[in-house]
């Protein structure tokens, strides 16, 4: 069997990730050879801005996009939730793995809850979603911008002498670092990102060979709860830096998709819940709700502010 090259990231989440990919193509294709190419992206590279003001989509793939363009790999393995919900033209989502737990957690210094931090706690984040919902659930607290990859976030925890930060459960759990968590924050406190704890898998779309190779990857019930979030985000023209979220669970045979747009200061949060079959129907319903109810004059308001 051929040789394939596989694109990535080199954080160590990412090459975590990637590693499992590899393996799980290697178990289901014998002899299967896969190199590894490492790249680094803008936002790899700018590191003492917060996200959403270093701005655009796709922060974290692009330099990866264009090395599929120049075919130099073959294919790419991404966290869905940095992903732009339109595809560059040529190039496709041949999978989405399944996805691990969607939600966001707190690693505390002294292990407690959420709600049992201290008046004015300072917790650490560089997601506006994130700290829309949290300033909302608490508007006592303060919100310290950090960024970096999961090893620098938590070691800000004791450098800033912060009382928390939030990540994403996933990128904990594929590390071998469930044991740091202090809580796993519910979806009714915290909708996560679209797309949280699922990987993408990227590839040309003239590739055959390879979408072959991938498809086996490809998990059919995370699919469809993820396009039904990516629907909500590409109706409201969000990316990964503004204060948008979307959870959608299986429940029997039908979809439960919830959405949220919140004001960066989190005074203002709009919730709307909605069920169906039909992923991209049921994204859409969930996204005109949200606009009807203002989401639009909100993150008009946001990315104003941001390009300030």
């Amino acid at each position: 069997m051929k040789r394939i090259v596989v694109g990535t990231r080199k954080s160590p989440l990412a090459l975590t990730q990637t590693e499992m990919v590899m393996a799980k193509l290697q178990e289901h294709h014998t002899g299967l050879e896969i190199g590894m190419e490492k790249i680094v992206t803008k936002g790899d590279r700018i590191l003492d801005v917060t996200l959403s003001k270093v701005g655009g989509k796709g922060l974290f793939i692009k330099e990866i996009e264009q090395a599929m363009y120049e075919k130099k790999i073959d294919f790419a393995v991404h966290s869905l939730k940095d992903m732009p919900t339109e595809m560059p033209e040529g190039l496709m989502l041949a999978a989405i793995t399944e996805r691990e737990d969607p939600r966001d957690v707190v690693i505390t210094r002294n292990g407690s809850t959420f709600a049992d931090l201290p008046i004015g706690a300072r917790v650490g984040t560089s997601s506006l979603r994130r700290a829309a919902q949290l300033l909302n659930a608490r508007p006592d607290i303060e919100i310290v911008s950090v960024r970096g990859n999961i090893n620098t976030r938590i070691a800000k925890l004791e450098e800033l002498q912060l009382d928390a930060i939030v990540l994403a459960a996933a990128g904990l759990e594929r590390m071998g670092w469930a044991e740091k968590i202090s809580e796993r924050l519910s979806t009714e406190l915290c909708i996560p990102a679209v797309g949280q704890g699922a990987l993408a898998i990227q590839c040309r779309s003239e590739d055959e060979e390879i979408r072959e190779i991938l498809s086996v990857l490809d998990d059919v019930n995370t699919r469809r709860t993820v396009t039904a979030e990516r629907t909500v985000l590409g109706r409201l023209n969000g990316g990964c830096q503004i204060p948008i979220g979307a959870f959608a669970e299986l429940e029997g045979g039908e979809l439960k998709l919830t959405g949220i747009v919140g004001s960066a200061d989190g005074l203002t949060l709009l919730k709307e819940t909605a069920t169906g079959t039909d992923p991209m129907a049921l994204g859409h319903a969930v996204a005109e709700r949200l606009i009807e109810k203002g989401a639009g004059e909100i993150l008009a308001k946001v990315r104003e502010e941001i390009s300030q």
